[in-house]
Order: C-alpha cells, then structure tokens, then sequence
C-alpha cells in the first residue's frame, strides 16, 4: 500500500483524475507559509492511500494533471517512494539518496522552494 498528499490547487483547471482506486484518509485545509507569488495562500491536502499495483497509474495520471509550474505530488510505500510533476515522474527506492536528490533537482529547476522539496524521504 503507497500513502501520499495531493494537493488539490495543485491539479491543473480542467484536469481530471478518474479510474483510479484512492481511499483518502484525510481532507484539510491550511495556510503553509512560504509560498511562491503564483501559489495560493490555502491548500487543500487530501491525504490518500492507492493500493501497491494502482501506483504506476497514479503517477502517469498525475504527470498529465498537475499544474505547473512546480507543482508536484508524492506518494510512498515502505520500500519505494513517487514524486509526481507534470510530465515527469520520479521513482525510486525508500532512503535512496541519488533518487531523492534527482527529483528534488528537478523541482528547484521549476522553482519549487526549498521548504517544498520536504517529502518523505
């Protein structure tokens, strides 16, 4: 089983995420701080499960649904974590430092903060 957030101002205006078996464990709205000028101020988490051969589907819906720029959705088992941003998904085993070091490049190259790139490692 892989657990996530995604951020609902992080879908793209018209985007649609159907088909997809998601139990959502939690819906919460909250003012993060240090958000860039395009960002809003409140988001909404919605704080989900997707069970182990639903994760590749998840991914490849979201590369095609998340708003840019540098926006991004993870996800994670106990062995494997996904961070998600339009048109790039990244996946890599658990506590793997190159992995997690090429996603969080990315999203600095897409001007994600610094306090943004805080994922589960």
């Amino acid at each position: 089983m892989f657990e996530g957030t995604l951020i609902a101002e992080s879908l793209r205006t018209g985007s649609t995420l159907d088909g997809l078996s998601l139990i959502v464990r939690k819906i919460a709205r909250y003012a993060p701080g240090g958000t860039t000028d395009d960002q809003p101020a409140i988001w909404t988490a919605i704080e989900f499960e997707v069970a182990d051969d639903g994760a590749d589907a998840l991914a490849s819906a979201l590369t095609g649904a998340l708003g840019e720029p540098g926006w991004y959705a993870n996800f994670q088992s106990p062995d494997v974590a996904y961070v998600v941003f339009r048109d790039k998904a990244f996946r890599y085993p658990r506590g793997d430092p190159d992995g997690r070091a090429a996603a969080q490049a990315h999203g600095r190259a897409l001007g994600v903060p610094e306090p943004q790139l805080d994922w589960t490692v």
